[in-house]
This record gives structure tokens, C-alpha cells and sequence, in this order.
């Protein structure tokens, strides 16, 4: 028998997934417009009619607190985010928003009081797909960013986060940080194929792995497709193709386990019969190791700087995120790993490969993490998956840890 509903948890996040809905079956919910506004909406009044009271601070992250038998103990809190990808998946977020809810539900069904609170949260921006960089507004509560920094991040058309979470109404008066959390939990799909591959159907996460961002304007000069010899152009996207091979190249030679990608681009003018003058993108490097780390940040500046030299371009190359290797909090820890054990799921520790919400909470919050299988390992896409029993299975995990770290009256 199960302490959770799973059928509960699959309803609430079909429901929720109605909100920005693809033809393909996934997800478009972009921080700070109108469908964010809805999915917010629909967690606040499902949190409301959970008995829970609800606060959001300046920011828009939301806390919704169910109260404990000790009022001055720190709230045991669970939670991930409601924002996606513009192809994004069903699962990625919502799950760990939705799986604490409806760890609160159960707990209203079987009539258990816990001593510390329990709250659910919803951090704003984890994506960072509209507002760079990710994490900002979990970010801004762990002090990593300033308020003012988050809330000027500033999307392609020139609107602020500030703005956009405001006009959607919930900038909340709650001064960012200020709400202070006794220890943090974040259930999320793997996003990766180890368990689904090991058949473990729980991975006790220990830590999350060393990333940098950058963003990269190379600046050649237009001219006209025809009349202009090959010999005399300044082709800025012909520099930056070859600066995307180096970072493909980079990501090859700092084996194992790093990671470097090139997932957005924009070239200018982008007329078919005019050479570009100007293209931006981004970089993406990541690895367990922050000093190898830094080997990948140095050959990508130095290799670039060469190929932008020989191609008779200009190079503006801007380090915009760095968040270093996280360890979690070994209470935390053991608690997830004793509630899987408890719920009979086999497990396997692993350091998280993506950025998380929890990184950033675990500078001022004991932390950790638990990740669930998801078909073939695919996220960030609409065909992203994870069986009804994957998600069951994780808030029931969640269940066995909350009771665990907020103490059952």
C-alpha cells in the first residue's frame, strides 16, 4: 500500500500540461506571459484548497506552506518549477512542483500532523529560455544574483523579467530571501538514460556538476553575395561555424563527462544573397570538475580568438553564468535514500548532469535531490516522458523523506 496517489498526481500534471500545449504533446510555458500566469493561477488554487497558505515574493516564487504543530520550526519545502522550454516536455518541472503537492494531499488524507511546516514551492525562470541566465530567480533568493540584476534581465523584444512578472501579477511583496527554509527537496525527471538503462526506478542525487555560459557576437561586415571575391569577405558566420566545431571539438577533448554545446544562434542580416556581419550564440560548457572546467573556458577563448583573427573578424566573447560543483546535504540525503529503500525502489546514487533550482538552494539550505526514469532519456523536447508509475514512485520517495526531516507529531 501507498502512502501517495498516484492516479492524483498523473491527473494534476495532464491537467497542468493543458496549459501551453503543443500539437506534439509537450509544452510552452515562458516565464512571465500569459500561460505562466495560468499555471501559477491553477497551483495557487490547488495549493489554497489543500489548506495551504500561499506567499510569493518580489520575484514571483512561490512558497505555499502547510503549517506544522511547531510554527517556529523552518518549513520542511519541496518544489522545482512551472516554466518550460518552448518545445519543452510535460514533465521537466511541474513534476517536482506537482509531486509536492501532492505529498501535502496525502498527508491531508491520512490525518498526519507533521512537527515543522511543509510547504511546496515554484521558483520563477528556472528555464532561462526567455530570460538568461537559468535559475535566476532561485539564484536571486540564494544571494548569488542581485534582485535588481534578476529583475533586468531583459528578453529579445527588450522586456524585463521585473516587468513581465508584475504585468502577469505576481511580483509579490515578500522581500526575496527572506523566507527561510529549514531544508529543500526537488523531485525531477533524469533527464539522461542511466536509470532507465540500470532499471533503477529512483537516483538519490549527491550533488549537481560545474557549469559555465557564455555568450559570443562575431562581427564581420555585409556585403553582396555576388559581386564580393571569396578572398576579400569577412563572413562572420563562416568564423563562428568554426568556432562551434572548436566547442564541439573542446567537449570531445575533456573526456570524461564534459559536456559543450552551441544551442542557440542568430545571424544578421540573415538576407539569402548578403554575407553576414554579425552572428550571436551561445555556449554551454559543463563538468563534475570545476578545474577542468576552467581548461574548457581556456581553450574556447583561445581557439576562438585564433579563428577569429584568420577570418579578419572582430570577437566579443562574454562569460555571463559560472555555478560551480554542488555537494548536498547528507541528512537530506539519507533521507531520500531511506525512503526509497523503505518503499522498496531500487536506487543508485549520481551527480545531476543539469542545472537545478536545488544548486542554488543548497548555498543557503540543507539540500538534495531525487531524480525518476524517463523514456530514452529525452528532455527539453515534447516527446519527453515518464510512466505514471515513475511519478508515483517519486512522490512517494518525497512522502517517506518529508516525514523523515519534518518529524511526525
Amino acid at each position: 500500500m501507498t502512502n501517495t496517489n498516484g492516479q492524483r498526481l498523473w491527473d494534476s500534471l495532464m491537467e497542468m500540461a493543458k496549459i501551453g500545449g503543443t500539437e506534439k504533446g509537450g509544452v510552452n510555458r515562458l516565464t512571465g506571459t500569459d500561460l505562466d500566469k495560468q499555471s501559477r493561477d491553477l497551483f495557487k488554487r490547488w495549493c489554497e484548497e489543500a489548506g495551504c497558505t500561499v506567499t510569493i515574493d518580489a520575484l514571483g516564487n512561490m512558497f505555499a506552506r502547510r503549517p506544522g504543530k511547531n510554527s517556529g520550526k523552518l518549513p520542511v519545502a519541496i518544489g522545482s518549477h512551472l516554466d518550460s522550454q518552448p518545445t519543452g516536455g510535460k514533465y521537466d518541472g511541474a513534476l517536482g512542483v506537482l509531486a509536492g503537492l501532492e505529498v501535502i494531499r496525502s498527508l491531508n488524507d491520512h490525518g498526519i500532523e507533521t512537527d515543522a511546516p511543509v510547504e511546496v514551492v515554484n521558483w520563477t525562470n528556472e528555464e532561462g529560455s526567455r530570460f538568461s541566465p537559468p535559475m535566476t530567480c532561485s539564484g536571486a533568493y540564494a544571494g548569488v544574483f542581485t534582485v535588481d540584476y534578476a529583475a533586468s534581465r531583459a528578453d529579445e523584444n527588450g522586456k524585463t523579467l521585473g516587468e513581465e512578472i508584475a504585468r502577469i501579477g505576481y511580483a509579490g511583496p515578500e522581500p526575496v530571501g527572506d523566507h527561510k527554509l529549514g531544508c529543500f527537496l526537488e523531485l525531477h525527471i533524469e533527464q539522461g538514460p542511466v536509470l532507465e538503462e540500470g532499471g533503477e526506478k529512483a537516483g538519490i542525487v549527491t550533488g549537481g556538476q560545474a557549469q559555465r555560459w557564455y555568450e559570443v557576437t562575431v562581427t564581420g561586415q555585409e556585403a553582396h553575395a555576388g559581386p564580393t571575391p571569396m578572398a576579400r569577405r569577412k563572413d562572420a558566420l563562416v568564423a563562428a561555424s568554426r568556432m562551434v566545431d572548436a566547442v564541439n571539438a573542446i567537449g570531445h577533448e575533456f573526456q570524461p563527462n564534459a559536456c559543450a554545446t552551441v544551442g542557440y544562434m542568430r545571424v544578421y542580416p540573415n538576407s539569402r544573397n548578403v554575407i553576414p556581419g554579425e552572428v550571436f550564440f551561445s555556449v554551454d560548457f559543463r563538468h563534475p570538475d570545476d578545474e577542468t572546467l576552467s581548461g574548457m573556458d581556456a581553450a574556447l577563448k583561445t581557439r576562438c580568438e585564433e579563428i577569429a583573427e584568420k577570418a579578419g573578424v572582430s570577437l566579443d566573447l562574454v562569460d555571463i553564468w559560472h555555478c560551480p560543483p554542488t555537494i548536498f546535504d547528507e541528512r537530506c540525503v539519507s533521507a531520500l535514500r531511506d525512503a526509497a529503500q523503505e518503499a522498496k525502489l531500487p536506487a543508485r546514487e549520481m551527480i545531476s548532469g543539469a542545472g537545478h533550482d536545488a544548486l542554488y538552494v543548497a548555498r543557503v539550505a540543507p539540500t538534495a535531490m531525487l531524480f525518476v526514469p524517463c523514456k530514452d532519456g529525452i528532455s527539453h523536447n515534447e516527446a519527453e516522458y515518464a510512466s505514471p508509475e515513475a511519478c508515483a514512485a517519486g512522490a512517494e520517495v518525497l512522502f517517506g523523506a518529508a516525514l523523515r526531516l519534518a518529524g511526525r507529531v
